[in-house]
């Protein structure tokens, strides 16, 4: 049997040979040499020999022939071969079984086609070519109908299914919503002073960068720079004047007769694009529909070699080139207007103004109002429509403006609003240019006869100087004014208007010679007005000059700005005086200041229970355990808090002071309230300060020893004051319980009530037992209410035991009050005797040791708090106050409502008519020089 496995096994070996004859015999060049070549030896028997020595050296090799035993990593390496041997088979079982499958498959497919059914009879039924392009163009469209009748049915249902699962009705659902479109405006205000306050702060560090960099140049250069005036452009200065009279116009009591030109219109109307396309930019904000211009906005357009934009009240200038620069000033735009909208209304009369240069605009001052609107949505204030009306009336009403009206060309002419007013302010046209937009729309729409009417005058009965249709756009929000001109070239050019009986001539069509013949118009009204004008203010300033001087004839005329200004210096000096009060003095306020936050506490909390617990030794732990429990949770806060009242108390101080000095003006007296009251509301004391007073009231209050006589004799001082102070209060209040005493009685007539009369018989009762026991305890015991009762029901006086006991508290304290004032007598000259024997001293002073300690406690709080003032706090509030400062001084309204009075007013209105005066003399002067 084991021969037979050994044959077995050679068998195998010699197969394995065959394959891996390199493999296994890579370090035997010989016996590769024998094995792989076995017919190249001279010995016949070569080949077996070859074989069986290979096989010795597989099965461990011959001894007596000297063959060694090979090492353990050949068999590894044999078994590896074996396996990728196996490994190779697989793969070729696997590739063979992947090409017979996809052989069957294939076969399988082509029979399942035969199978199928013929359908070339739909070739002929479906259509071909250019008929299935149509076919499929037709599809789409009706998909894309579908789809958005589905948008709109998902729209509502969602709607209704809100409402529906909100379960709301209708009366629930508008008081919902009224509610939170009140939120959103509170919001929305909220925003807008957020974003004006921020936008303040901008321009302020913008102005103050300017004035650094300034500063820098000088010092570098180390040169005197002289300031040169640069001389302003006509437009310019008629702008300034125009800006002038709007600051001093604003509630339109005074006759502003200058010219200036009124863009009114319908809301989308496209007035503002005719003003943009003036303007040969597109400087507005637009939306869909909704009412964009909410303010009256002042363009004023002069030439210049840069095409730019600028706020009045801001530096900065904005590219009119650049669409990043466009973006930003259309949301600048549109902040402003929502800015310049209070108190729930729709539309303001602050007026948003700006100046545009450019080369080939033309110089004039157009004015864009909100557009006429004949409906109101339920986002608009009440008001809207009449405050709209009310504006536009007023512009136009000015006798030297020049009206330019304008009308969608694309909608019907009998529904346009403006026409009306417009012939309502001048009826005879004598300053009115009509403009009719949107011709291109209007040309396919309309009539050609009928535009034709329109711009020849004989279809509106208003009257006008002239008639001009323009193109504005096409439609394209993106579309640059460049684009747009010249679209309007194109259409005009092509445009059936001008041919076939064309009664419209070539000056009548295009935004350029509309904005010609408007700046001519505009040009001839100033010249022609303008000397009048000028006669009226210098009239006006000569009243209000003889008025100043026969109510101030010895003050000078100073506006809100300057005395503001002048407040402003009498505050902060007042401040400094702060850190110029001395030390006694702050010492003096708050130890004041703290005892009178804490005496009660003392007493009511610490003492009165301490002293009545009945011994001296339960009278110092308790008095070590309540000071330390108030050290570190009440003392501090209570600290800082008394200190914070200190310096308030010492800054207004001050303040009053002031007003007794011969130079006080007491038109600042409500300003400098205002600014001191606002200040001290933001002003908190640091937090960091509870901290370390904690730690010093802690250490402070472990002292239990009075060092020296003169501080016994203090605490006793302070004893006897403050028992002395609560002796008073306690008989006001026995004053009050008990009536007024005999001799009161009888000199001012006056009697005792029902129960005054009952608790005076009460207190006779209950003075008897603390004359019993003169050490009697704080509370009465139930027999001695039992018998206080019964004596009082022998006198025929019916009490409870409350009402007895409401009596024996304040008779009670009164007792034990003038008991601590007799020790702390008796103690005054026992401070020997306390040094001596401590707390075994025959007479008990705990009493003033406890006030000793609270004592010193509020001498060392008091002194940080005064370091803590001087050093820190004073400076902090210094701050405050000049933040303060800084705000009134942005907000006009506010100055306004501080300084107030007939010498403000006055002062006000006669420093702004003589800069009207002044700048306008200076344009005249201009303006005849360019003549």
């Amino acid at each position: 049997m084991l021969r037979i496995y050994q044959n077995s096994y050679r068998r195998t070996a010699r197969k394995a040979v065959v394959y891996s004859t390199k493999v296994a015999c890579c370090n035997h060049s010989t016996l590769c040499s024998i094995t792989s070549h076995p017919r190249r030896s001279g010995n016949g028997n070569s080949s077996s020999n070859g074989q069986r020595h290979h096989e010795e050296f597989l099965l461990g090799g011959n001894p007596a022939r000297g063959w060694q035993m090979p090492p353990p990593s050949r068999g590894y390496g044999m078994l590896v071969v074996r396996i990728l041997r196996g490994a190779l088979k697989l793969r070729y079982l696997v590739l063979g079984g992947a090409i017979g499958g996809g052989v069957s498959l294939s076969k399988k497919y082509e029979d399942w086609k035969d199978g199928l059914p013929d359908f070339k009879w739909l070739e002929d039924a479906m259509p071909q070519g250019e008929r299935w392009s149509q076919f499929s163009r037709n599809l789409i469209e009706v998909g894309s109908l579908v789809k958005n009748a589905i948008d709109v049915a998902k729209d509502d249902l969602k709607a209704k299914t809100t409402v529906a699962a909100l379960g709301i009705t209708t009366d629930e659902s508008r008081k919902k919503y009224e509610k939170l479109q009140s939120q959103v405006e509170t919001l929305q205000t909220e925003i807008m002073n957020v974003q004006i306050k921020y936008q303040k702060e901008l321009e302020k560090m913008e102005k103050e960068n300017r004035e650094l960099r300034q500063q820098y140049l000088i010092l570098k250069t180390n040169k005197k720079t002289t300031a040169k005036k640069i001389k302003k452009s006509l437009i310019d200065m008629y702008s300034e004047v125009l800006d002038e009279l709007s600051g001093y116009d604003t509630g339109y009591t005074m006759a502003d007769h200058l010219p200036r030109v009124v863009v009114v219109g319908d809301q989308s109307s496209g007035k503002t694009s005719v003003l943009e396309s003036i303007a040969k930019a597109r400087i507005f904000p637009r939306g869909s529909g909704e009412m964009m211009t909410r303010a009256p906005v002042k363009v004023t357009l002069a030439e210049g070699p840069y095409h730019v934009a600028q706020f009045r009240d801001s530096d900065r200038e904005y590219d009119l080139t650049k669409e990043s620069d466009l973006q930003d000033l259309r949301r600048d735009v549109e902040f402003r207007m929502r800015a310049s909208v209070r108190g729930g209304k729709t539309v303001s009369n602050e007026v948003i103004a700006m100046t545009v240069k450019g080369p080939g605009l033309q110089r004039m001052v157009l004015v864009d109002l909100p557009g006429i609107i004949s409906t109101m949505t339920v986002d608009m204030a009440s008001d809207t429509k009449d405050s709209i009306h009310q504006m536009t009336k007023h512009y136009m009403s000015n006798p030297n403006a020049i009206i330019l009206c304008i009308q969608d060309g694309s909608v019907d002419a009998e529904r346009s609003n403006v026409t009306d007013l417009v012939m309502q302010c001048d009826p005879l046209g004598r300053r009115t240019i009509f403009v009719l937009t949107k011709v291109d729309l209007a040309e396919e729409l309309a009539d050609p006869d009928r535009i034709r009417k329109i711009l020849s005058g004989k279809l509106f009965p208003m009257k006008a100087l002239g008639y001009y249709a323009v193109v504005t756009g096409r439609g394209r929000k993106d579309d640059s004014i460049d684009a747009i001109r010249q679209y309007e070239e194109d259409f005009f050019k092509n445009s059936k208007l001008f041919h076939r009986r064309g009664v419209i001539m070539p000056h009548q069509v295009t935004s350029r010679n509309l904005s010609l013949a408007v700046s001519d118009r505009f040009w001839k009204m100033v010249r022609e007005t303008i000397e009048q004008q000028a006669d009226a203010f210098k009239a006006t300033r000569f009243n209000l000059e003889t008025e100043w001087k026969n109510n101030f004839p010895r003050l000078r005329e100073s506006g809100r700005d300057e005395l503001f200004d002048k407040a402003k210096g009498e505050i902060l000096d007042e401040v400094v005086t702060l850190s110029q009060i001395s030390a006694k003095k702050w010492d003096d306020a708050l130890n004041s200041k703290l005892w009178e936050k804490l005496s009660n506490y003392v007493f009511e909390t610490i003492y009165l229970p301490a002293a009545q617990s009945g011994s001296q030794n339960s009278f110092n732990t308790m008095v070590d355990i309540k000071l330390r429990q108030w050290a570190e949770m009440a003392l501090p806060a209570k600290s800082v808090e008394a200190g914070w009242e200190a310096l308030q108390l010492e800054f207004i101080s001050l303040m009053e002071r002031s007003k007794k000095t011969q130079d006080h003006d007491g038109i600042f007296d409500q300003l400098k309230a205002a600014v001191v009251d606002e200040a001290i509301r933001r002003h908190s004391w640091e937090d960091k300060a509870i901290d370390m007073l904690r730690v010093i009231q802690l250490n402070t209050l472990e002292d239990r020893f009075v060092h020296d006589k003169q501080e016994w004799d203090s605490a006793v001082k302070f004893l006897e004051t403050s028992v002395n102070a609560k002796l008073v209060q306690t008989e006001e209040t026995l004053g009050q319980m008990f009536g007024p005493g005999q001799w009161r009685r009888l000199t001012h007539w006056q009697y005792l009530t029902t129960d005054q009369q009952k608790r005076r018989s009460v207190k006779n009762e209950l003075d008897k037992i603390l004359k019993n026991d003169t050490k009697h305890l704080p509370t009465l015991t139930h027999d001695e209410l039992t018998t206080v009762r019964k004596n009082l029901q022998r006198d025929s006086v019916d009490v409870d035991t409350d009402y007895i006991r409401q009596t024996w508290f304040p008779v009670y304290r009164k007792h034990f009050l003038q008991q601590a004032l007799q020790r702390a007598k008796d103690c005054r000259k026992a401070y020997y005797l306390y040094t001596q024997q401590g707390a075994e001293c025959e007479i008990s002073c705990s009493d003033v040791v406890l006030f000793w300690r609270i004592q010193q406690v509020i001498k060392i709080t008091g002194n940080a708090l005064r370091q803590q003032v001087i050093n820190r706090e004073a400076r902090r509030l210094d701050k405050e106050i000049k933040a303060v400062l800084d705000e009134f001084s942005d907000d006009e309204e506010k100055k306004a409502y501080l300084l107030t009075g007939k010498r403000v007013l006055l002062a006000e209105e006669l420093i702004k008519v003589r800069q009207i005066q002044e700048k306008l003399e200076e344009f005249i002067n201009s303006l005849n020089q360019e003549k």
